[in-house]
């Protein structure tokens, strides 16, 4: 996947969190939780070497 396909899709996945948390549909907690282990799981592959 390209950066700009993964910075997209990792954009998406963060509006689609903030709009469930916004609706009720998970905790706002629950919503910061998920994206920050997302971010850091994106960050950790961007890093790796692809060898």
């Amino acid at each position: 996947m390209g950066t700009a396909d993964g910075a997209e899709a990792l954009r998406m996945a963060v509006k689609r969190t903030d709009q469930a948390a916004a609706k009720g549909v998970i905790h706002k907690n629950t919503a910061a939780r998920r994206k920050s282990r997302l971010v850091r799981r994106v960050n950790a592959a961007a890093e790796a070497p692809t060898g």
